[in-house]
């Protein structure tokens, strides 16, 4: 699982000195220690789909913060969030080409038989399963949004 590969990587990080990586890869050992606590998960660990969702939350806290550092002008602290996004994302799947995202929108509102707005949640939770963390959630629900609202 994932957080096997990340314990290796900062064993690895930290025997090389890789300063930003090691800070990166605690940082995210200790969100996902966080996030089994909450869950009860402590002994039985989390499933992978559970694990790249973390993955993703702090990966997104680091674009996140990166904007922020832009508007603020200090391009450095940007630079530094944006390299720790890099170093997250390599634990993530690969995000799914727009085309088959669309494929698998147009699949689940057929599925649902959705033909308005109300039946959003229904398609964007059917797409999600489909996707399997390959789709970020924003993009879907947007996506499913320009297709319900015609």
């Amino acid at each position: 699982m994932l957080e096997k590969r990340i314990e290796q990587d900062l064993k690895t990080a930290l025997l090389s000195g890789d300063r930003i990586t090691t800070e990166t890869l605690r940082g995210v050992k200790s969100a996902l220690l966080y996030f089994k606590v909450e869950k009860g998960k402590r002994e039985e660990g989390l499933s992978e789909e559970d694990e790249i969702s973390v993955l993703k939350k702090e990966a997104k806290k680091r674009t996140d913060s990166a904007e922020l550092y832009l508007k603020g002008g200090r391009e450095d602290k940007a630079e530094a969030e944006l390299n720790e996004k890099k170093i997250i994302d390599q634990y993530l799947p690969a995000e799914m080409a727009d085309e088959e995202l669309i494929r698998l929108i147009e699949e689940s509102i057929k599925e649902e038989n959705a033909t308005d707005i109300s039946a959003m949640g229904k398609v964007i939770a059917s797409v999600k399963q489909k996707s399997a963390g390959q789709a970020d959630g924003s993009k879907i629900a947007s996506l499913v949004k320009e297709r319900l609202v015609k």
